[in-house]
């Protein structure tokens, strides 16, 4: 899966065979382990045997698409991630194809994310149920399809979204490229515009660690109470202050990619004393995804994107405290949407438009997604917190060889 970090060797390979600029001129990324060219690469050195036996290859979504239609097909959004794309050109790269010895037969036709890709087969209508003919619109990779239905359609408003992982996504109208490769720049599932991202491998599971291994008491509590657990971990993090009594946690529990892209970073509990309580460990965990989050926003305002509004999403987006907390980081508003399933409202709103019910993705949008809540910042809080985050910023060059070493001794 997308988090496995094997193909390290696979992404310095890649780097090799294509060059590092070129890489990132064609595919707007540098080699990331997370893509799935480097795991192609994987199957190549490690198992020929099933290399050899390559007849298609597919997304997920893509699969299904597959079983519904007899379509081999895939969008630019989610093809993006697989790093074969010419990003400008919204294209299969004929260059990285070659090199890494992978035939244009294995991949599914090209289509912009609202585009028709295929209708419901008579075979996939009697084992499902769907009526045969339904057409099937691209669709979207997850965090593109987050962006739809969370409205981050024109350029000034961005997302933020803990789940597992941690991501802030800007729209853009032109290809904009990080040349460190510290972002991630992909297509946008709005036609003809782009998205840049900055990811945090591990930031909801961060605090799902934290829950399963040290809040014993809160998750039988709440079994009890039939509640959220997390209602009642994230109650216990509000008594601690701002700064968490100066306990920092850096969140790389599965190395790290934006901005530091490392698979051998760990995480780190920084400033821990004797006076420090699980309510200050547990804030400092949510703190720790929030500035690594802010990690993220911070270079895409350096891209020249500046975002006036950010949207909150994903599990990490239901707690009203974290979402105040990422708003007084941030130093912006942070509002949330009416529907709490970003994803799946994008991806309806994709299919709406192939089906003609709205006009384009921006019209759909327009017309379904409401602002619900908005958490704005407190001028002091954010002037405490500038603080802790340069500090935090600090800690992961303090500690990079440190990770290495740890590495070789483990």
């Amino acid at each position: 899966i997308w988090c496995d970090q094997r193909t390290v060797e696979e992404c310095e390979e890649i780097t090799s065979i294509i060059g590092r600029e070129r890489l990132v001129e064609i595919t707007a990324n540098p080699a990331l382990t997370g893509f799935t060219a480097s795991k192609i690469r994987w199957v190549y050195n490690h198992e020929p045997q099933i290399y050899e036996k390559i007849y298609k290859i597919l997304l997920p979504k893509d699969y299904i698409r597959y079983k519904l239609t007899g379509e081999f097909a895939t969008e630019v959004s989610d093809a993006s991630g697989m790093q074969l794309l010419n990003i400008g050109k919204r294209s299969w790269s004929g260059e990285m194809l070659s090199k890494l010895e992978v035939s244009p037969d294995w991949l599914g036709t090209l289509y912009e994310s609202p585009e028709l890709t295929g209708k419901i087969s008579r075979e996939a209508s009697e084992l499902c149920g769907l009526a045969e003919g339904v057409p099937v619109a691209g669709g979207a990779g997850d965090q593109a399809a987050g962006a739809v239905g969370n409205g981050i359609v024109r350029e000034g408003v961005v997302s933020s979204t803990i789940g597992t992982s941690g991501v802030v996504f800007a729209h853009t109208d032109s290809l904009t490229i990080d040349p460190k490769g510290r972002l991630q720049t992909f297509c946008h599932a709005v036609p003809g515009t782009w998205h840049v991202m900055g990811c945090s491998q591990t930031s909801g599971l961060s605090l799902q660690w934290m829950r399963n291994n040290f809040c014993i008491e809160e998750l039988r509590t709440a079994a009890l109470m039939q509640i959220d657990p997390y209602e009642l971990i994230c109650a216990e993090a509000a008594t601690s202050p701002i700064g968490s009594n100066g306990l920092l946690f850096l969140p790389y529990l599965l190395g790290e990619r934006t901005p530091h892209l490392d698979p051998d970073a760990r995480g780190v509990f920084f400033g821990i004393s004797a006076t420090h309580t699980k309510a200050d460990m547990i804030r400092a965990v949510m703190e720790g995804v929030t500035y690594s989050l802010c990690d993220s926003l911070d270079l895409i305002r350096d891209l020249g994107v500046s975002p006036c509004e950010v949207r909150a999403s994903g599990g990490g987006g239901k707690s009203a405290l974290w979402r105040q907390m990422q708003s007084n980081v941030f130093g912006l508003n942070v509002t949330t949407v009416q529907s709490g399933e970003g994803p799946a409202l994008g991806v309806a709103l994709l299919a709406g438009v192939c089906a003609g019910v709205y006009g384009s993705v921006t019209e759909a949008c327009d017309t379904v997604i409401r602002t619900k809540k908005t958490h704005k910042p407190d001028e002091k809080a954010h002037e405490i917190y500038e603080k802790y985050h340069m500090l935090f910023s600090r800690l992961y060059n303090a500690l990079k060889e440190e990770y290495k070493i740890l590495k070789i001794i483990k």
